[in-house]
């Protein structure tokens, strides 16, 4: 059997993350693609209940030391639970967003080694990395608008810090991006949703069968 290919969509708050993760699954679906769509942190009854702690509280619930520790733990559990068997099955697997994601939160913005963060993913989770990562790209101010829009659910710990910590992120992304071309593409996640899902596929369209 041929693996399946692994996928994450990445960006900041309000990005459209989940919306095109459902729109892509489709999009593959339509031309005979099995998919499975998860998300992190979650996506295993393991890294769910560890998706509660990191979550919800207060922002300064948790250092980025040990919001590192509770996502690498998160991230293990979904990778040998989900994952992993899903790949090995020949499913595509999309997931809301994945390592590249400690990397900016807990490791630009954060203030820990990129190194640090790769480490820790590298025990956890074998090294792992999607081969396509998309990050979707919108204005930091007008994402955080969408955030708040969202059926008026409060803000979690991530999307409740400031606008400097989120400008980090997106400087982050945009480097992770120039240092690896050939994983990690940039999308223009502003427009119809249908406009950013051709985005995705025309920038998926090598891996394509």
């Amino acid at each position: 059997m041929t693996p399946g290919r692994f996928i994450s969509l990445e960006g900041g708050e309000g990005a459209g993350k989940s919306t095109q993760a459902t729109r892509l699954a489709a999009a593959l679906g339509e031309r005979g693609i099995e998919t499975l769509v998860t998300r992190e942190p979650g996506g295993s009854e393991g890294a769910e209940a560890i998706r509660a702690l990191l979550m919800q509280g207060e922002v300064t619930r948790w250092s980025p030391h040990a919001e590192a520790l509770l996502f690498a733990a998160a991230r293990a559990d979904h990778v040998e639970k989900r994952i992993n068997p899903a790949i090995g099955a020949g499913t595509w697997v999309i997931c809301d967003r994945f390592i590249d994601s400690s990397r900016a939160y807990q490791g630009l913005a954060g203030g820990i080694d990129d190194a640090a963060i790769l480490a820790l993913h590298g025990f956890g989770s074998r090294g792992l990395l999607p081969d396509r990562t998309f990050v979707l790209e919108m204005g930091v101010a007008e994402g955080a608008e969408r955030a708040a829009g969202r059926d008026g659910a409060a803000a979690d710990r991530f999307a409740a810090r400031g606008e400097g910590f989120h400008q980090d992120v997106a400087q982050a992304f945009r480097r992770f991006a120039a240092d690896e071309p050939g994983r990690i593409r940039l999308i223009d996640a502003t427009g119809a949703p249908q406009v950013v899902t051709e985005r995705l596929l025309a920038s998926l369209a090598d891996l394509l069968p």
